[in-house]
């Protein structure tokens, strides 16, 4: 229990430090916010759970993978937002966006034999 509540609190700590940082400088949001801290900690919590090591390379050949379609929604949502779509239905949409790059992506894998 102890281990779920540092979890937790570690993720938190991360999320709130990135939208701090992003009030002072959009840059140094930007960074934060790019740096893969979600996968790494996913990467360190499931070694720390399982000890193994074939798990921790489908989940980072995954998340490989899966960064592709993501960046739809951070290409989509700043064209919406300055077309001056309200902030929740242009994140919305740019969300739908990305689950549909998701599945175009999975798709374009399997053909290739990519099973994730």
């Amino acid at each position: 229990m102890l281990q779920y509540i540092i979890k937790v609190a570690l993720s938190a700590i991360l999320i709130v430090a990135v939208s701090e940082a992003s009030k002072k400088s959009s840059l140094i949001g930007g960074i934060l916010a790019s740096v893969p801290l979600l996968s790494v900690l996913a990467l360190i919590w499931l070694y720390i759970d399982t000890k193994d090591t074939q798990k921790i390379s489908q989940l980072s050949t995954s998340v490989f993978w899966l960064v592709i379609p993501s960046l739809s929604l951070f290409l989509v949502l700043p064209i919406l937002l300055k077309m001056k779509v309200d902030f929740y239905l242009a994140l919305s949409i740019s969300i739908i966006i990305m689950i549909l790059f998701y599945y175009v992506m999975i798709f374009i894998l399997g053909k290739f034999g990519i099973h994730l």
